[in-house]
């Protein structure tokens, strides 16, 4: 078995056969000693001639994505799946923190194009239509995570906070929060339907691990909170006026 390489807030760890390797609080990659978060979350090990990542933490989730974000799985607990692409993105929330890390394979069992065809020979990418507004909302709840030069971790603000980022009630922020997560859901993305068990809180992080997993919001987007705060800016002006 090649080994493998783990990322994460650009330091390298290195997965050797026959060795386990778990992340958690207390582990090979100790990620932080938040509260929230597992002693062992998740472990990488070799079965059947292959690498593995579980889920063996009893309470968080995590998103999984390949490199261009186009193949997503959540990984419950108890869950496992192969380590099959040449790299890996892993994402997961413990209390108001999103973490993430990259796996690096030697392996290349499966590839992924970051491009599918169109008509007449063209190629495109088909994301999920956001309205400017939902982008903005999103944007607003991962600023943290996408201005980090290095992917590690990132806090996630609270609805309120959020609100008051985009100058918008809280009555608005969370009717356009549950149009989003309306949107996401009906398109077959996990965690994000209210309901016993799941709160807002929940449902904003597993919003934002999606988002900038999958590739549906990234660093180009920050331009939309400045220009918003332009926009409140002028239209106060002229009120002024």
């Amino acid at each position: 078995m090649k080994p493998l390489k783990i990322e994460f807030c650009g330091e390298w760890y290195e997965v050797e056969h026959p060795s386990d390797f778990h992340i958690g609080c207390e582990s090979d990659l100790v990620i932080d000693d938040n509260p929230y978060l597992h002693r062992r979350f998740l472990r990488i090990y070799e079965d059947f001639g292959m690498w593995w990542l579980a889920n063996v933490g009893n309470l968080l989730s995590a998103t999984v994505t390949d490199a261009t974000g186009q193949v997503q799985a959540w990984l419950a607990p108890g869950a496992r799946l192969p380590i099959v692409f040449p790299q890996m993105q892993v994402l997961f929330s413990a209390g108001s923190t999103t973490y993430e890390f990259t796996i690096h394979s030697a392996e290349d069992y499966y590839n992924t194009s970051a491009a599918m065809a169109g008509s007449g020979g063209s190629t495109t990418i088909e994301p999920i239509p956001l309205t400017s507004t939902q982008r903005l909302l999103i944007v607003s709840l991962a600023e943290h995570i996408l201005r980090q030069s290095s992917p590690g971790r990132g806090e996630i603000p609270s609805s309120a906070e959020a609100a008051a980022r985009l100058h918008w009630s809280m009555t608005t922020f969370n009717r356009k929060l549950d149009n989003v997560c309306d949107k996401l859901d009906k398109v077959g993305v996990q965690g994000l339907r209210g309901g016993k068990g799941n709160l807002a809180t929940n449902r904003r992080l597993r919003l934002v691990e999606y988002a900038v997993a999958t590739r549906l919001i990234s660093q180009d987007d920050l331009y939309l909170l400045d220009k918003n705060d332009r926009e409140l800016t002028a239209a106060t002006d002229g009120a002024d006026g």
